[in-house]
């Protein structure tokens, strides 16, 4: 079968689907993006919901292999580790590898979304339809219940086939689950997000460390800031929902001053805005979306967020959904018909989303918590030292989930539960890295870590 005289209808228009559909052109699929909002290119985005994005090396790639890498990378603001900020005001960068490359980078999701819509709309056979909104979905007729928010009428939109690249509240997933033909579950975390701001300094100065993630890790919460090109930082703050201290207890603009103002009072005092933005800001709640399979015959298919959402902790979600892109590619390369490109997609994405969701939910503890603590500090310092006496076996498992797209996730979670049991090891009873028995880490780990370099190995181990 080829897939050229076929048209898919792609549910959201987002970085996910507008990549899918640069890369279903590929293939001579004509593609029509059907989003329920405006044309962020016109609209300018949405206030207070996720407005900043970390793209590292698995989501680089997938823009290059599409060919429009070029298109975006001048929107990119590196940041080469995390600056974290204690509570006494001091701080400490922490590179996130030890290469010129090893870097992650802010970028805009609106400028993003943008610049992928203006290459996807250009391509011959792709189409956009914004303010059309997905109402239900006949799975047994083969069609899709899109209406026309700005003229009103439902149009009938047929399944040749449907991909629902519609995000972390999926309507397609939700319609699958109903009608029992896909298991899906939504667990959502106890801690909610709110987005701040720091505003630019003087001429668009950024006034804190520009190349830096900034974490102000406090335990139960953090507040994270991602730079801007335009000097700025969009800052989050991550807590409890319930709770002493939660959003739910923070209802005055005395209680949130107080509370801002006792836990980060560094940033507190750059942020002039921050209570209005507080109460004017929609409190945003994150979870983790599993479901199985992610499709129903050759008729419709989850793609991305929709078909794995995941905590945004790692800086992976984006990522893990472009990667999405490039496997369903592959997977129409090496198969005939839909029914079994859905098939192949799921069978080969399902155990590293997997993974990477539960990548993602351990590194929150590490990032609010961990990150200020010593002993962690002299694991991560290891681990790089280890990365440099040992690169053919040994890589830290962020790095190789930051930096390394050849290196599955699963791959990464195996190796990486393997390193932490030898980190822990090794630093028992070590105050600094001088007190290290390197020959002995050379020995440990060559019997338990297989060469890198051959990936047959890193899935084996």
């Amino acid at each position: 079968m080829s897939f050229g005289r076929d048209s898919v209808s792609i549910i959201g228009a987002g970085p996910t689907g507008s990549l899918l559909a640069i890369l279903l052109q590929r293939h001579g699929v004509r593609a029509t993006l059907y989003d329920s909002r405006p044309d962020p290119r016109e609209s300018g985005g949405q206030s207070g919901r996720s407005i900043n994005l970390a793209l590292a090396d698995r989501g680089i790639h997938a823009l290059q292999m599409a060919g429009v890498f070029g298109a975006v990378e001048s929107l990119l603001v590196p940041m080469r580790g995390r600056f974290v900020h204690q509570r006494d005001g001091a701080g400490s960068l922490q590179p996130y590898g030890q290469r010129p490359g090893e870097v992650i980078y802010s970028i805009s999701r609106q400028r993003l979304n943008s610049a992928l819509l203006d290459v996807a709309l250009r391509l011959p056979g792709v189409a956009a339809k914004f303010e059309h909104r997905l109402e239900d979905v006949d799975f047994e007729a083969r069609i899709a219940h899109i209406r026309d928010l700005r003229h009103g009428p439902v149009i009938d939109v047929p399944m040749q086939p449907l991909l629902a690249a519609d995000g972390a509240g999926s309507v397609v997933r939700r319609r699958m689950a109903a009608q029992r033909l896909i298991e899906a579950s939504e667990s959502d975390l106890e801690h909610g997000y709110k987005e701040l701001s720091v505003p630019a300094g003087p001429r668009g100065s950024h006034r804190m460390e520009r190349e830096a993630l900034h974490i102000w890790p406090r335990g139960g919460y953090m507040l994270i800031a991602l730079p801007n090109d335009d000097g700025s930082f969009t800052a989050t703050l991550f807590l409890p929902a319930q709770g002493p201290v939660s959003f739910a207890s923070l209802t005055s603009p005395a209680a949130i001053e107080r509370f801002l103002s006792l836990n980060f009072p560094d940033v507190r005092a750059l942020m002039p805005d921050c209570v209005a933005e507080f109460q004017r800001n929609p409190t945003g709640f994150l979870g983790t979306v599993y479901a199985g399979p992610w499709h129903t015959r050759g008729t419709a298919a989850l793609i991305g967020d929709a078909a794995h959402a995941i905590v945004p902790f790692h800086g992976q979600g984006m990522n893990c959904c472009f990667e999405d892109c490039v496997e369903f590619h592959a997977c129409m390369t090496r198969n005939s018909s839909w029914e079994s490109v859905f098939a192949d997609f799921y069978a080969a994405r399902k155990p590293n989303t997997d993974a990477i969701a539960a990548m993602a939910l351990e590194n929150y503890l590490e990032m609010r918590e961990r990150v200020a603590d010593p002993k962690f500090q002299l694991q991560q310092a290891l681990a790089l030292e280890l990365e440099r006496r040992f690169p053919q076996r040994f890589i830290p498992r962020y790095s190789m989930v930051m930096f390394h797209h050849e290196i599955p996730y699963q791959a990464a979670l195996q190796r990486g539960s393997i390193q932490s049991h030898l980190l822990a090891e090794l630093t028992t009873g070590a105050a600094a890295l001088a007190d290290v028995d390197y020959e002995r880490a050379g020995r440990e780990i060559a019997s338990r870590l297989a060469p890198i370099h051959d990936l047959s190995s890193v899935m084996k181990l």
